[in-house]
């Protein structure tokens, strides 16, 4: 029985909803452990297509159990939003859909603090999704921030009040929207209080309990390893650990009932907002990979940078999350290319730089070294063995797993379920509890 963590292994947007909602079956209950309603995962299958920025991609799967766990940050109104439409769609949650009372709280004062912040910033935008995960993040650690628990407890006034003086300020300085009075904002809290009270459950204990009784926990990351707050490429981060670190803190299920990590990763690399890019592609082949890769932001509907894929980046995230294997996707992106590259070092001047490195002034003075190898220029798309693959493919994913040292368990060939390669690994079956059998039955029947 193995408790797995699935998680992107580049700045984000890598397919992570696609291969969770393929992979649960082999589980008892899906968890999120950071971020809020930031993420942006698609999940699309037949004709059906979910795009999921708050609740685990496992809610799709009928009777899976879901958890938002004590890392993440809560918009209650977002949460009521998504929840209605997936309802609308046919998807119930009741009973199988539970939130950490520990989860702290987005309120709309932290909405107009990160919008303010952003457009002061200028050339120099970090390129949030101006939600308020940041802010509220801010207040959860200067230890004046409001827990799921405390919405409609005696001590919401006097929250409010030392929030309200805290932000006020500073929402003033940047000719930003003034916040809600306290008094009304107490009364929209506990009005939440009231419709969230059938999800929250201490869900450390809920989770800890499912896994004393055996059941298998899927663990699912938000956003992407390279964008994690510690070790991602700061400032241009998130604001919260994406990385397998944060799964213990962010759910409460410590180290040692997690048994390993499956990586998801892109054919290419793609990165929304600022922050340097060394591989990034300004030419005709970054607008391909941009078309041909639909390469449109699920929650901000920006469109994503594009570039080769970079090793570099890819072995430092590995090294991070201790990855066991990797999920492959976008791989039929490729399929039109002559050749195709991967950055497998930096150069720094004449210095040739094999490890990711830690300060940004330095990574946008690196120029790439690629290693070039022919394109298959045949489709893959849809492609659901291995070996059907085109050689000229096969030899690609050999050269990434060479490059970046972890084997390929998945490999995506179209954005839908059923467009999926499951290669029959000895990592990969550990991971999913050798079940692979039953990951492809959910594969074809969809």
């Amino acid at each position: 029985m193995t408790n797995t963590i699935v998680l992107g292994m580049q700045w984000g947007d890598e397919g992570k909803g696609k291969i969770v909602d393929l992979i649960c079956p082999a589980f008892d209950a899906v968890a999120r452990y950071q971020g809020g309603h930031n993420a942006g995962h698609t999940v699309k299958f037949g004709d059906r297509h979910f795009a999921l920025h708050f609740l685990p991609s496992g809610i799709l799967q009928e009777g899976m159990s879901c958890v938002l766990g004590n890392g993440m940050v809560i918009s209650p109104e977002a949460f009521f939003a998504e929840l209605d439409g997936l309802r609308e769609a046919g998807v119930e949650a009741e009973g199988r859909l539970f939130i950490s009372d520990r989860a702290h709280v987005i309120l709309p004062t932290h909405v107009n603090l990160d919008t303010g912040r952003e457009e002061t910033r200028g050339a120099s935008k970090i390129g949030t999704t101006a939600r308020g995960i940041g802010p509220a993040y801010e207040t959860k650690s200067s230890r004046s921030g409001l827990r799921i628990c405390e919405l409609a407890s005696s001590e919401l006034d006097d929250r409010l009040r030392v929030q309200h003086r805290q932000i006020a300020p500073q929402l003033s300085d940047l000719g930003a929207e003034p916040p809600m009075r306290p008094s009304a904002l107490a009364k929209a809290c506990r009005e939440w209080a009231e419709r969230l009270a059938p999800y929250v459950r201490d869900t450390a204990r809920l989770l800890n309990g499912w896994i004393d009784k055996r059941r298998r926990i899927l663990f699912e990351g938000a956003q992407g390893a390279l964008l994690d707050l510690d070790h991602g490429t700061y400032p241009f981060v998130t604001s919260s650990s994406s990385t397998a670190g944060g799964v213990s803190t962010g759910t409460g299920v410590p180290p040692r009932r997690i048994g390993g990590v499956l990586g998801v990763i892109k054919a290419y690399v793609t990165r929304v907002g600022g922050g340097p890019f060394v591989t990034e592609l300004d030419d005709e082949v970054g607008k391909h990979l941009q078309e041909r890769g639909n390469e449109v932001g699920t929650s901000t509907g920006r469109p994503r940078r594009c570039g080769w894929f970079d090793a570099v980046a890819a072995r430092y995230a590995v090294m991070l999350n201790g990855t066991n294997a990797l999920a492959l996707t976008k791989l039929d992106v490729l399929d039109d290319l002559d050749e195709i590259k991967v950055c497998t070092g930096y150069r720094l001047g004449d210095e040739l730089i094999r490890d990711f490195p830690t300060r940004i002034a330095v990574l946008e003075k690196a120029e790439p070294v690629y290693r070039t190898v022919p394109g298959w220029k045949q489709p893959t798309a849809g492609v659901l063995d291995f070996a059907d693959l085109p050689p000229a493919a096969r030899d690609y994913i050999q050269v990434l797993e060479e490059e970046v040292g972890v084997p390929v368990g998945l490999v995506s060939t179209g954005p839908r379920r059923e467009e999926t390669i499951l290669v029959d690994r000895k990592e990969m079956r550990r991971l999913v509890s050798g079940k692979l059998e039953l990951i492809a039955e959910r594969r074809d029947a969809a």
